[in-house]
């Protein structure tokens, strides 16, 4: 988180802020408050931050905030610190955009998988993204942000800048979609868990993953004892969170990890309509082999 945190502060001191390139969220407002009228950006983005931390912990409990108050005060904290001594780079800036998305990108990747956020736009998305589940956390923030582009363009006074803005919001949240869920937003980690508290387990997976879990009666070969395995499917970025809870919970719990090369349904992938089988698939193809040998 504190790595994260780094990363994110030294983009806003030493590419966005100097550059007048608010790219989007709670620092991106707090960056145009900078340039108005001198409030420092940690500070400024912290008493934003607040109202918004508030909201979430009536929506999803203290508990699972926790991180996130902490992920906010330490980038708050490094951001103001950082303005001391970290050079502001004024060059090309096509190249202060793509350094700014990359950077911001795996900043936030890194405070992500830890299971925080830095608050504003990324807070709004986790919690936007409880209840739309088929829409990934990069998207989210992407719509989000574009509100503050939109509003920086009139700050600033240079539409140029709010392009400049818009290139840096897609490098990074392509790069925290590649980071976080993979290449493909349907493959993730299959969990089989075998433990007598696979229902603590289960309780705990489906309150603070948000996701949920399925229970299968099973017999132990060696033990001859009846027992339940817990199946759960996760996303990449969520695995470190789910062998916390079982690691919690049982640390003599027989866990078994496997690669889910395409998952479907609600939280992950849609499953569309007008997907084929295979068989139609390889029908076409030699159908159109055919018909290219005549």
């Amino acid at each position: 988180m504190v790595a994260g945190s780094a990363i994110y502060a030294v983009n806003v001191n030493a590419f966005t802020a100097p550059n007048n390139i608010a790219a989007g969220g709670v620092t991106g407002v707090a960056t145009m408050l900078n340039y108005v009228f001198g409030t420092p950006i940690g500070l400024a983005a912290f008493l934003i931050n607040v109202p918004l931390v508030l909201w979430a912990v009536m929506e999803i409990g203290y508990k699972l905030v926790a991180k996130t108050m902490g992920a906010i005060v330490i980038s708050s904290l490094l951001i103001d610190l950082f303005s001391r001594f970290i050079p502001a780079y004024r060059g090309d800036s096509i190249l202060v955009a793509l350094f700014a998305g990359v950077c911001e990108g795996v900043g936030l990747s890194l405070i992500f998988i830890r299971g925080a956020t830095t608050g504003g736009t990324d807070l709004v998305a986790r919690l936007l993204g409880r209840r739309l589940p088929h829409l990934s956390m990069g998207k989210l923030m992407l719509a989000i942000d574009g509100l503050v582009v939109a509003a920086s363009a009139f700050v600033y006074g240079s539409v140029e800048n709010a392009m400049y803005a818009c290139i840096v919001i897609f490098v990074s949240t392509k790069l925290i979609d590649a980071i976080l869920y993979g290449m493909d937003a349907g493959t993730g980690k299959l969990f089989f868990v075998m433990s007598p508290c696979v229902r603590k387990m289960g309780d705990r997976i489906i309150e603070e993953l948000d996701r949920t879990v399925t229970y299968l009666d099973s017999h132990g070969g060696y033990t001859k004892e009846p027992g339940e395995t817990m199946l759960c499917a996760v996303r990449r970025f969520e695995v470190y969170q789910l062998q916390n809870i079982i690691r919690e919970e049982d640390k003599n719990a027989f866990v078994i990890v496997g690669e889910a090369g395409q998952i479907t349904g609600e939280g992950f992938r849609p499953m569309h309509s007008d997907d084929k089988p295979v068989k139609e698939l390889l029908r076409e193809l030699r159908s159109k082999a055919g018909g290219s040998g005549q």
